[in-house]
């Protein structure tokens, strides 16, 4: 007979794995396997439980017998239903057939907490009492004779209810998912009966009218509410925090374990169309906002205004973007933790207050870099090169401002405003730059050679950083910076060309035609390059090419002053040996000094055959071919070059000047490296 008693052990009380006579669980346990197996009535065994003497436990002693009853007879409870399904019971009926009994679970036993795992069995054992109890009251008579049931069932219900919503409680942190799994099947189950009470044509039991399902809601609602106003995981180093850091910083961690613990474990034990991951998310998003809405109406500090900014557009929307959780959670429907006129004053008061920072400190670094060449401070030197720190300095808290503001803003557009004033300190910066020249002082070379170093900084990063500036500012910006560097190559370069002078005057001469004098011209260059060193590589390799092409211009712009007459084949043919010989030592010379400009050296060998030909169709084809390559040729020009071809009669030279007029019109094209227009007054 103990055999049958096997799914009871082991014993909770004395762990053994069969019936023990010294322990009062195992006898309790066994009297009511009794009283479940025989029913209610009385039997042998209730009157030797009342006659027979007991010791403590209630176990009978004496040693006297009884005789078991009748072990498969008797009337079920009602309360009987639900099946323990990791119980069996053996018991023979015949030697010849076996058959296996379960033991089963009261709805009491589950009601009273002792099996919540099995709330779904106890929710439909009751709604089938239910439906027994009311299939036989059809009147209000019938259901006042049956109170005594309906008032148990009621009494389940409220039990029932009360467990599945103490289990809900309990679904983050250390979640019970077999229980958890079983109160959501059991609240499924009493929405799908709602449904058939609201199909029938009689009202439905009271218990009805209690929605399990807004119940839920309101319960998950309720807890994701008591953890984010009471988060499980405070940030590390509070000591350094605001009070408004560290509550923003607790809520957005207990919000991202919690989410992932739903989609990690909460989301099993939810059928996949009630797309349980989201219901959280929207509980999470709406209370999180909530909270920082209360805190934006505060008067915050600069620092608290951005840490809540930052979380708004950057870190939750990162939490959102984990994988585990961008799977399941639609992050676009959420949308954001705050609302646009909320969040535009916070943004204008930040961007404001970035702005000025930036203002205030590109205009300390003019302020001290002025005040150093007033003093006749000298810029330092790195690799033998004057360097200034201006740009780099300011580039970089550029960079690192506006890099922030887009984060905290979560927009680039609205994060370039803090650089909108940026040409107008550009042009204190030209301002004092202009400065440095016209005084002229000793030290004013090193800077502006240092200044070159900074104006080709800031081009850069205007080209190759755009998302730091607005459209407008960075045009407005590109071209001071041009205008800069123009003013600085004319005020480097400009003691050269005076030193230049007497050479430039003997070319496009008889005696430039004569004897070697560009060899001369070539060596006082040389002389004067010593005076040009100084800036950084890069800036140097521009300044030499500047020159280059400053020389080539004056060269060309000599020989079209017609100072030499090339009346005859012979003279035009010398006349173009010379020139073309003079363009390529031009060439050869500044490309050893740095210079990349070496399309110059096509000028020169076109306008040298063009004094070599002699047939006019010849002339008109390679004065076309000069044009199309520098579209600033005009006519002007041409007619110059012309002129030193005596023998060419003014006639020609008005079709070679038409030719090369249509040409141009019909081409539209526009000077990529204008040339020509720096040829002026010849």
């Amino acid at each position: 007979m103990y055999s049958t008693l096997r799914s009871c052990f082991p014993c909770r009380s004395c762990r053994q794995e069969a019936l023990s006579e010294g322990c009062s669980h195992c006898w309790n346990r066994f009297i009511s396997w009794i009283r479940m197996r025989t029913g209610p009535e009385p039997t042998e065994t209730d009157g030797l439980e009342k006659n027979c003497p007991q010791d403590q436990s209630g176990r009978p002693t004496g040693g006297r017998r009884f005789k078991l009853p009748k072990l498969w007879g008797g009337q079920r409870p009602q309360n009987q239903a639900v099946v323990n399904p990791t119980a069996t019971t053996d018991g023979h009926h015949s030697p010849k057939q076996e058959e296996r009994k379960p033991v089963v679970l009261t709805v009491e036993q589950i009601l009273d907490g002792q099996a919540i795992q099995h709330l779904c069995e106890a929710s439909k054992q009751l709604i089938e009492r239910e439906e027994r109890l009311f299939d036989g009251i059809m009147e209000r008579d019938s259901l006042t004779q049956h109170a005594e049931e309906v008032d148990k069932l009621a009494v389940d219900y409220k039990n029932l209810e009360g467990l599945v919503l103490q289990t809900l409680r309990l679904s983050l942190g250390e979640v019970n998912v077999e229980a958890l799994t079983s109160a959501v099947n059991a609240i499924n189950q009493e929405m799908d009966q709602d449904q058939r009470w609201k199909k029938r044509s009689r009202s439905s039991p009271p218990w009805r009218q209690s929605d399990l399902k807004t119940l839920h809601d309101s319960t998950l609602r309720s807890l994701v509410e008591d953890r984010m106003d009471n988060p499980s995981t405070p940030p590390a180093n509070q000591v350094e925090e605001s009070s408004v850091h560290a509550d923003i910083h607790s809520m957005g961690r207990q919000l991202k374990e919690d989410l992932l613990c739903v989609v990690r474990v909460v989301q099993g034990c939810y059928p996949p169309e009630q797309d349980i991951c989201n219901f959280y998310a929207r509980l999470y998003h709406q209370t999180f906002s909530s909270r920082l809405r209360k805190i934006a109406d505060f008067v915050l500090e600069h620092k608290d205004r951005t840490f809540l900014m930052r979380w708004v557009n950057e870190y939750y929307p990162q939490i959102l973007q984990k994988p585990e959780l961008a799977a399941v959670i639609d992050a676009d429907e959420l949308g954001k933790l705050l609302p646009e006129e909320i969040l535009k004053p916070l943004e204008e008061q930040y961007l404001s207050k970035q702005q000025d920072e930036l203002n205030k400190y590109i205009s300390h670094v003019l302020v001290e870099a002025e005040q150093k060449w007033r003093t006749g401070e000298e810029p330092t030197r790195e690799d033998g090169c004057f360097v200034s720190h201006v740009a780099y300095d300011i580039i970089q808290l550029i960079n690192g401002m506006v890099s922030s503001a887009e984060k905290v803003v979560g927009d680039r557009h609205k994060a370039q405003k803090i650089t909108c004033q940026l040409k107008d300190l550009m042009q204190s910066f030209q301002t004092f730059h202009n400065t440095i020249m016209k005084q002229n002082k000793p030290n004013s070379k090193p800077v502006i050679k240092a200044n070159l170093g900074c104006i080709a900084q800031f081009t850069e990063v205007l080209n190759n950083r755009s998302h730091l500036f607005q459209e407008d500012v960075q045009r407005n910006c590109l071209q001071i910076l041009s205008h800069m560097k123009e003013s600085a190559h004319t005020y480097l370069l400009k003691p050269v060309h005076e030193a230049l002078k007497p050479q430039y005057n003997k070319l496009g001469t008889n005696d430039w035609l004569n004897k070697p004098l560009f060899e001369k011209l070539l060596d006082s260059i040389e002389n004067e390059l010593q005076d040009l060193q100084g800036s950084i590589q890069s800036c140097h390799q521009e300044l030499i090419g500047q020159l280059h092409q400053e020389v080539t211009a004056e060269y060309l712009r000599k020989l079209l002053k017609g100072k030499v007459k090339l009346k005859n084949k012979e003279l035009q043919h010398k006349a173009y040996e010379t020139v073309k010989d003079n363009a390529e030592s031009l060439q050869d010379f500044f490309g050893k000094m740095g210079s990349k400009e070496d399309w110059l050296n096509e000028i020169l060998t076109k306008i040298a055959e063009v004094l070599k030909l002699q047939e006019l169709p010849a002339i008109q084809m390679e004065v076309v071919s000069l044009g199309t390559a520098f579209p600033d040729l005009s006519e002007k020009h041409v007619s110059a070059l012309l002129k030193l071809k005596t023998n060419i009669s003014k006639a020609d030279r008005r079709m070679v000047k038409e030719t090369l007029s249509d040409n141009l019109r019909e081409t539209g094209a526009v000077a990529n490296r204008p040339f020509f227009s720096k040829v002026q007054r010849f």
